[in-house]
């Protein structure tokens, strides 16, 4: 008798009862919902031996003996991967089926039994009612081929375009079929629909979220086939898969090693019914596209997370400690899936992991003994491994030149060391899925200063040149003081000026000044002396031609420092936010997220209580990230578990003013950033302190300016008194009623030394779709190159703007190609549209600078603030960075400028903008990241 007859009569076995598992279902091909009954897979496989093998007596005892315990097998891993009340669909049990035939070494009977599947598959689809292409046949995975079901793609083009306007589904299904060919593999067809509709992006932003639809389908297959959960589901059918999915890849992620096991024992149930399938709709392909390929778990090349499962995945992670923590994991999920705020991306990679490394920054001192400098280095490489980003403070190791008393030599500096930090960081990528990334500081007046001014240089000795690592200046007030009077400044090796290195304000400028007294008596040897302008001259000369070093200021950063009692900032971090203190003993940790600004406007203003509630949690989250966080070294540990710093940034800032209509170079767009951060700073600060009541103050708390009750508005007066009078041009006013705040804070202290920090936020920007951090719109229609791949970026708002205005048209798209998304050269956009959609490079930096010192004197660390200057000269690099400082910011970043030309346009359909320009393309001087915990790439 053949196996396909056998298995075709297949019924309960003689006398054999089932075995029914009343939490399990099984959704049968037509849709239909039944018990799961191990009876029957039991008897299709001793039916399928008999068959096969054949087999009487003693014989058939074995056979039965061994489809036990395969049966067994089975029922087991499906029991351990699903939870209660389950469903499992029948081409999942059959491969299961298959699967334990191969590994029990049945190979007669497996192959039989595949051959007997792909039979009856072709019986169905004889019988089947999809509408097959009359001409198209698509190619099987085994090398079947079957007609192109036209009836599937429709449904996913009709699921894509749901909501959405200006799409056309018929015409994207009409364009898709013409680039498909007769007998092409089936996974490639989903693929050349997300390529035909990621092509129309241009011309209507909205394809964007029905390219992500589309690929959300090829997504769902391979999570769904890796977790045993069935081959394909439509966006309605995930409805009743996403429980399960999360269920499941829960407990394979435990299986595999890869989450922590204490996640087990969540109640998933409760957890998959908070679930909000319709939010994967949300998506644009841009985002979608990089949580896929960087942000998802995978096994052997798989990936079984789908985008309401990660960010479960990621709430449960962060809710490990909570008392309750289900309810807490569903708020937390539901901040996270709303795009209301965004956890930092090692908080991403890593929350629910078995090495749970969720902090975004790290800073640390490097001392000045061959021991401290290289066991520095290890640090370095051990945090670089779990995704950190470092900011190393190296002004304490002496300069070229210096003695060496142990060994009667000289010193060759701090330059060949930094050359060792640049190479580390190269050879310890983070976790393999980015760049290792360090920022080297080094305070204005080391000797060897100039040389490190000439670090990222292309030209010279490459023995002493870091071409892979970011550079920055620590740069005293009292060297812009003498920049301002024309004065000199002078060079020291810390070896002979040690306590200069925790000095600042008033006891930095009294002892360098007797320094300075030392050198002209000839006590101090080894010294130099420069004119200040000169020096500052060099400063910006090399930040223009390299992008570094970048320019930050110590004595706003140590003045303004609630911590200021127990220790010293020496540095900021990668990015420039990060303004925590450092020693040989304490490496500081910052650990990030930014809310969405542009997710809490409500007709035509600021939702000030959405943004509250939002703020609220988000302070949580950040102060549980401190005790579920891995660290790779114990300085680390021991200074975050002291001090508890968080730092709740901020991003789409520029959506935000355009969606409200103000220009960025505007009044308007200065005071929304002032009330904006005072908001932020308001509820984060109340919310530490309600924290402080319910879980403690943090241990140092005592003598911190916030115990003296000075917050960060306050702690201006304490920079005002520092510099002579002049030096600081600072808006100083409030909005809101502080005294409540204050009282908080004063009766329950504050659970985390610090609590802001905008971060550039560049690539969990893309993942929610808005403007990263406080950057200007960098173009309104570009192509963004990342580790994802290149996507087109178009600017929405833009487009509904001109659509209101019957201006939007192919030839607009062709002239904001040809312009590098520039509105300013087309003569038919109107003048305010033209203020509202300016460029980076469009707007006059000084706008810049004023917004950023209105969120500055909110903030009690920084801002990753790049300034972007179109045609820069000397006098207006000077005159910008001048009022940085004057403005009292704390930190700069990136400076960003323009090349002279651009390409020729050639692809555009209207020839006659076919000519070549002398127009500017913009070249960024790009950072060593692609991602945040910093990353500054646009």
């Amino acid at each position: 008798m053949s196996v396909s007859a056998t298995l075709s009569e297949a019924g309960p076995s003689d006398g054999a009862a089932s075995d029914p598992f009343p939490s399990l279902r099984v959704i049968k091909r037509n849709g239909q919902l039944a018990a799961f009954d191990a009876g029957k897979i039991r008897d299709a496989m001793q039916r399928a031996f008999l068959a096969v093998e054949g087999g009487a007596g003693a014989e058939s005892s074995r056979i039965q003996a061994q489809v036990r315990q395969l049966t067994a097998n089975i029922v087991d891993a499906f029991l351990r991967r699903l939870p209660a009340n389950s469903t499992v669909h029948i081409e999942s049990i059959q491969d299961q089926v298959e699967l334990a035939l191969m590994r029990a070494g049945a190979h007669r009977v497996a192959r039989a039994y595949v051959l007997y599947r792909e039979d009856h598959a072709r019986r169905r689809a004889e019988r089947d009612p999809r509408e097959a292409h009359p001409s198209l046949t698509v190619t099987l995975a085994n090398g079947k081929r079957h007609p192109l079901d036209l009836g599937r793609l429709r449904t996913l083009i009709a699921e894509a375009c749901e909501g959405l306007h200006d799409v056309d589904g018929p015409g994207l299904l009409e364009e898709t079929l013409r680039n498909l060919y007769d007998g092409m593999p089936e996974s490639d067809v989903s693929t050349a629909l997300v390529i035909t509709a990621r092509a129309r992006i241009e011309k209507a932003p909205d394809y964007g979220q029905v390219t992500a639809r589309l690929l959300l389908d090829s997504l769902r297959g391979e999570a769904l086939r890796c977790l045993g959960l069935g081959f394909q589901a439509t966006a309605c059918e995930m409805a009743m898969l996403y429980p399960q999915a999360l269920a499941a890849a829960v407990r394979f992620g435990c299986e595999k090693d890869l989450l922590d096991p204490r996640l087990e024992a969540f109640d998933l149930e409760r957890l998959g019914r908070a679930l909000r399938p319709e939010r994967d709709g949300q998506f644009a392909f841009l985002g979608l596209q990089t949580l896929y390929d960087r942000y998802f778990l995978h096994h052997e090349g798989l990936r079984f997370e789908l985008p309401q499962v990660f960010f479960m995945r990621v709430a449960m992670g962060l809710a490990l400690n909570e008392p309750e923590r289900e309810d807490r994991a569903i708020a937390f999920y539901e901040l996270l899936s709303s795009f209301d705020y965004m956890a930092s991306t090692p908080t991403l990679f890593n929350s629910g992991t078995t090495h749970s490394q969720l902090s975004s920054c790290y800073l640390t001192t490097v001392p000045d003994d061959l021991g401290g400098i290289y066991g520095a280095l290890r640090d370095n490489a051990l945090l670089s491994k779990w995704a950190g980003g470092l900011g190393n403070d190296w002004t304490p190791v002496r300069s070229l030149g210096a003695a060496i008393k142990g060994t009667n030599g000289k010193s060759q500096g701090v330059v060949p060391f930094l050359k060792v930090v640049n190479d580390t960081a190269v050879a310890v990528n983070q976790g393999g899925k980015r760049k290792g990334a360090v920022c080297a500081y080094l305070e204005t007046w080391h000797l060897d200063i100039e040389e490190f001014l000439e670090l990222r240089k292309n030209t010279g000795d490459d023995r002493r040149r870091t071409h892979d690592m970011n550079t920055a200046h620590w740069i005293p007030d009292l060297f812009m003081e003498r920049v301002f009077d024309d004065g000199n400044w002078t060079l020291f090796s810390p070896s002979d000026v040690s306590d200069l290195h925790d000095l600042y304000g008033t006891a930095f400028r009294t002892r360098y000044e007797h320094y300075e007294a030392q050198a002209d008596s000839g006590a101090i040897k080894l010294y130099k002396r420069v004119k200040a302008g000169d020096l500052w001259r060099r400063m910006l000369s090399m930040l223009f031609e390299t992008g570094h070093p970048w320019l930050t200021f110590k004595d706003p950063c140590n003045l303004r420092s609630p911590q200021q009692h127990v220790g010293v900032v020496h540095s900021s971090n990668l990015c420039t936010e990060i303004t925590l203190n450092t020693s040989v003993d304490e490496i500081a940790v910052c650990n990030l997220g930014s809310v969405n600004l542009a997710n809490h406007l409500h007709n035509g203003a600021l939702d000030t209580e959405h943004l509250a509630r939002t703020v609220s949690l988000a302070v949580r989250m950040l102060d549980n990230v401190i005790d579920i966080n891995f660290y790779a070294v114990p300085q680390a540990r021991n200074a975050n578990l002291r001090h508890r710093p968080v730092g709740l940034g901020l991003m789409g800032f520029q959506d935000a003013l355009q969606a409200l209509g103000m220009a960025y170079a505007s009044p308007q767009a200065v005071d929304f950033a002032d009330s904006v951060m005072e908001q932020i700073s308001y509820h984060a600060i109340r919310a530490s302190a309600l924290l402080a009541r319910e879980r403690g103050a943090y241990e140092s708390y005592a003598g911190s300016l916030w115990d003296q009750g000075v917050l960060p508005i306050d702690s201006i007066r304490l920079l005002q008194e520092a510099r002579p009078e002049g030096y600081l041009e600072l808006d100083t006013s409030a909005k809101l009623d502080w005294l409540p705040v204050r009282e908080l804070v004063r009766e329950h202290g504050m659970r985390n030394s610090n609590v802001m920090a905008i971060a550039p936020t560049a690539t969990i920007a893309n993942i929610v779709g808005v403007s990263a951090s406080i950057e200007p719109t960098f173009r309104n229609l570009y192509v963004k190159s990342n580790l994802s791949g290149e996507f087109t970026v178009i600017n929405p708002l833009l487009v509904d703007a001109l659509k209101a205005r019957g201006l939007w048209d192919e030839v607009m798209v062709n002239d904001l190609k040809y312009h590098n998304g520039s509105v300013q050269p087309i003569a038919r956009i109107p003048d305010d549209l033209k203020a509202l959609f300016a460029t980076a490079f469009e707007i006059e930096p000084r706008w810049l600078v004023e917004a950023a010192a209105r969120r500055q004197k909110w903030l009690d660390q920084a801002q990753s603030l790049n300034l972007y200057i179109a045609e820069p000269d000397g006098r207006k690099l000077d005159v910008t960075y001048r009022m940085a400082w004057l403005r009292g910011l704390k930190t700069t970043y990136y400076l960003r400028s323009q090349g002279a030309t651009t390409a020729e346009k050639s692809t555009l359909h209207d020839g006659a903008l076919n000519a070549v320009k002398a127009t500017p393309e913009p070249e960024l001087k790009l950072c060593a990241l692609d991602d945040p915990g910093c990353e500054a790439c646009q």
